[in-house]
C-alpha cells in the first residue's frame, strides 16, 4: 500500500504560499503558509497535519489493542500537541480521554503504553512522545 500526498509552493518562504491535495479528496488545495505555519493565519501547516496523522494513528492502534483484549472502547478522544522549536520538532504530547467499560486500570495503561510505542506514527517519529490518560472520562 502507498499512500501520498502533494505539496505545490510558490514563491519564497516567507511571503510565498502554497496547497496540497491528496488523492482522496480530503485535502483538496488545502492552503498552507508561513503564517498559517508560524503565526495564527487561514490554512493548516505540516506540524497540524503530523499531530493529527498521530493521534489518528494512536487512537486505532489502541482501539485494535483493546479489541484483542476484548474490549471495545465507547470513545477514544485524542490530542495531539506537537511541539515545533527552532526549526525542529521537539515532541508529541498525546492527551487521551477514553470511555471502555469493563476494563481495569492497570490494562487500560498497559494497552495505551503499548499503542504509544507501536503506532506507525510513534515509530517514524524521532521525538519524544508522552501520553496522559483519564480512563471513563
Amino acid at each position: 500500500m502507498i499512500r501520498k500526498a502533494t505539496a505545490v509552493w510558490q514563491g519564497n518562504g516567507k511571503n510565498g504560499k502554497g496547497h496540497l491535495t491528496t488523492p482522496s479528496t480530503v485535502l483538496d488545495k488545502t492552503q498552507y503558509s508561513f503564517n498559517s505555519r508560524f503565526e495564527d493565519g487561514v490554512g493548516t501547516n505540516p506540524e497540524e497535519l503530523i499531530a493529527a496523522a498521530h493521534s489518528g494513528c494512536f487512537a486505532m492502534k489502541l482501539s485494535f489493542n483493546l479489541q484483542e483484549a476484548g474490549f471495545t472502547a465507547d470513545e477514544l478522544d485524542v490530542t495531539s500537541n506537537i511541539t515545533f522549536e527552532d526549526g525542529t520538532l521537539k515532541k508529541s504530547h498525546l492527551v487521551l480521554k477514553a470511555k471502555v467499560d469493563g476494563i481495569e486500570q492497570s490494562k487500560f495503561d498497559e494497552l495505551v503504553k503499548d499503542a504509544e510505542k507501536n503506532c506507525p506514527i510513534s515509530q517514524v517519529l524521532n521525538l519524544e512522545i508522552s501520553v496522559e490518560s483519564t480512563l471513563n472520562a
